[in-house]
């Protein structure tokens, strides 16, 4: 049984060689070489010159995946109390939009955010700037909403939910009911069976939602790129510079993407450990 498993298991392993560990061997090299090939830390040195960009990119991943929680979180615990018709319905619409073309969905907000897009124009249709002028004087024609961060971080929280829903929704749904109804036969109110009860065992979901936003929001260039006007550089954006623009360095570029790498491993492995001691704590 063993050997045929193994066998099963052979395109998964030449798939993760081929596009996983080659590439990031890859960029290893790269990042510790020169453009001539001879081994040098001068690429490492150069990254304080973007400290910036890594500030500005971990921030706003941080405030996007905050942002997904909080929204994601309720959201979830509502559609687990609710009918296995209602969940299939509502997991279709949540779904709903990932069957669309990433840049496609981009580019919605693109229009809907854009100083002659579709809320400035429903504001100005309801004399929304009207009120404001007469109430403060001002001459305010449109809200500045695109090329901002607020902007990029809209455009992350939109595309990247449904992977802070999903992972939380799954473990949500299949705690066992006796456990809350247990706890409510104690004594215990809605708060204490929720801080003590679902959301401890609803950890390993959290993490697993955590990791599946922040991951690809401080990795993103499309968003940024779209969304800030490439005015809001972020990580994704540096690193795509540097091997698609002008300033071809891809040196420098892998030096980026490997210490954004460690920095992310870090905080999962951080995170991880915070989750496994939440859990036995719970079991205890």
């Amino acid at each position: 049984m063993k050997n045929k498993l193994s066998r099963f298991a052979v395109p998964y392993v030449v798939w993760m060689a081929l596009f996983v560990v080659i590439p990031i061997l890859m960029i290893v090299v790269y990042a510790f070489t020169s453009a001539d090939g001879t081994p040098t830390l001068d690429n490492f040195a150069r990254i304080g010159e973007y400290f910036p960009v890594f500030v500005r990119s971990f921030k706003l991943a941080l405030i996007a995946t905050l942002v997904c929680l909080l929204i994601g979180y309720p959201l979830a615990c509502a559609l687990a109390r609710e009918g296995a018709r209602f969940q299939r319905v509502a997991m279709m619409l949540i779904m709903l939009p990932m069957w669309m073309n990433f840049l496609l969905r981009t580019y919605a907000w693109m229009s809907i955010l854009e100083n002659t897009g579709l809320l400035n124009r429903l504001f100005g249709a309801i004399g929304l700037f009207d009120l404001i002028n007469s109430l403060f004087g001002t001459d305010i024609e449109y809200f500045k909403m695109i090329n901002t961060q607020g902007a990029v971080v809209l455009g992350m929280v939109y595309n990247f939910l449904p992977f802070m829903v999903l992972p939380i929704y799954s473990v949500i749904v299949k705690l066992d009911q006796k456990l809350i109804e247990a706890a409510r036969d104690l004594g215990a109110d809605g708060v204490t069976v929720f801080r003590r009860v679902t959301l401890p065992l609803s950890l390993p979901g959290v993490l697993s939602g955590i990791t599946m936003v922040f991951v690809p929001a401080v990795s993103t260039f499309a968003i940024s790129q779209l969304l800030g006007g490439g005015q809001q550089l972020l990580l994704g954006n540096l690193i795509e510079m540097q091997f698609k623009g002008a300033a071809y360095n891809p040196q420098l570029g892998s030096a980026v993407a490997l210490v954004m790498m460690v920095i992310v491993v870090i905080c999962m492995t951080v995170m991880n450990r915070f989750g496994e001691g939440e859990e036995q704590a719970v079991i205890l």
